[in-house]
């Protein structure tokens, strides 16, 4: 992966977290109901917070440019 893909990926992880905890997507998830026993609002946020770490981790720890891929 060249060093201008990561950080192209790197700002579309941050623009895709700055969308998904902004209010309009937010209020989609604040209601009484809950998932496998728990409240649905904090459920979603974790699952969208742990989401994002996991493409940040996966963005970063790609192939370097310098290693070859046969």
């Amino acid at each position: 992966m060249t060093r201008g893909l990561k950080t192209q990926r790197l700002v579309a992880l941050f623009f895709a977290g700055l969308v998904l905890f902004n209010f309009p997507l937010l209020a989609l998830w604040d209601h009484d109901a809950h998932l496998l026993g728990l409240p649905l609002f904090p459920t979603a946020l974790f699952l969208v917070w742990a989401a994002l770490i996991a493409a940040l981790a996966w963005v970063m720890e790609g192939p370097r440019p310098d290693q070859a891929t046969d």
